[in-house]
């Protein structure tokens, strides 16, 4: 049976298609850009190519050239053609030269690389049902991940997550204990740590590589023996008596989310809060069909759901589980109230007791 086509949609889709090629597309380019500091270089002032080749140490005019002209196509640079001459816009550096940005996207463009390099071992987990272990994705994954969240903690843990928890703030400045479950390379603990330095806090991550980097971050900074890193999986971890558990972003990942519910729960003091940072979302897909979705359910297709295949129980929420779903396996957990503190474009925060 022929279906009749509508060539207004039809154009109107191939358009929408033409935008996300090109996009795709721009990922090895503005990668290229971050790593040769052609975006730092072109931030001190209008360029031609070659000066800008120059400004960036001496690269290939030609190169250079080619590379910037793809970013004006791709509206990450402006381009003035009567004088030939290159120039990003203050929007534009937020993006791309303004590392505490609450928009850098430095680390998006590399997590993108990962889950590409990766593809193949998605594929078979499709196959047979299987995951990915962490440390297994692809390339520096965790590394990216780290670079990618950093942008949101910086601009939000201290302004705006912690002060929306009901008197923890308070107990932080006054001296508290604290872990930070899942945190990876530890950009989390440590703008906790230096935000409050009356207080001690432990990072807790199963991947040791992670622990490593973060333990590294740490050095030099005089935390002295307030704060450390320690490798645990999450229902593992055989310290307790905190007065605040913090998780970033990592709840939805883990193969167990219910028994680790329930750990936190014996981990925290009997006042104690657990403060759950996880993507936004709505409680049913049809809610999450939007652009923050998209990046969501893509990222989880090839990075969370294998994540948490590859460990025991193997839940598989994902990173658009939802308020609801989420709310109710940290109650099975233990925990008499879950509330949502505050949200952001792409977090929500959710204070559980």
């Amino acid at each position: 049976m022929t279906m009749a086509i509508n060539e207004e949609k039809l154009h109107g889709f191939v358009g929408k298609m033409l935008g996300d090629v090109g996009g795709g597309m721009s990922v090895p380019t503005v990668r290229l850009g971050f790593r040769l500091g052609l975006f730092d270089a072109l931030a001190q002032a209008p360029a031609t190519a070659g000066e800008l080749a120059a400004r960036a140490g001496g690269l290939h005019e030609r190169y250079v050239r080619e590379w910037a002209l793809a970013q004006a196509a791709n509206g990450y640079i402006d381009y003035d053609a009567a004088a030939e001459r290159f120039s990003i816009s203050p929007e534009q550096a937020m993006v791309f030269v303004h590392r505490d940005s609450p928009v850098y996207l430095a680390g998006a463009f590399e997590i993108i690389a990962a889950m590409i390099e990766a593809e193949a071992r998605v594929e078979q987990c499709f196959r047979n049902g299987t995951g990915v272990r962490w440390g297994d994705h692809a390339g520096c994954l965790f590394c990216a991940t780290g670079a990618f969240f950093r942008p949101g903690y910086v601009n939000n843990i201290v302004q705006a997550w912690i002060p929306a928890l009901d008197g923890v703030e308070a107990k932080l400045k006054k001296g508290a204990r604290v872990a930070d479950v899942g945190c990876g390379v530890g950009f989390s603990t440590l703008l906790m740590a230096d935000a409050y330095p009356a207080s001690e806090f432990v990072g807790f991550d199963f991947h040791a590589p992670s622990i490593d980097e973060a333990r590294r971050h740490a050095e030099g900074h005089g935390y002295g023996d307030r704060v450390r890193f320690e490798v645990a999986a999450a229902k593992e971890i055989e310290e307790d008596g905190f007065d605040l558990i913090t998780m970033y972003d990592c709840l939805h990942d883990m193969g167990d989310p219910r028994g680790c519910a329930r750990h936190m729960r014996q981990m925290l003091a009997s006042d104690g809060c657990w403060m759950i940072v996880e993507p936004i979302a709505g409680d049913t897909p049809a809610e999450n069909m939007n652009p923050v979705g998209r990046l969501y359910y893509n990222a989880s297709t090839m990075i969370c759901v294998p994540t948490s295949l590859d460990q025991e129980v193997g839940e598989g929420l994902g990173a658009q589980a939802g308020e609801a779903r989420l709310a109710q396996i940290v109650r099975e957990g233990g925990f008499a109230s879950v509330r949502r503190a505050t949200e952001g474009p792409f977090n929500m925060v959710l204070e559980a007791r």
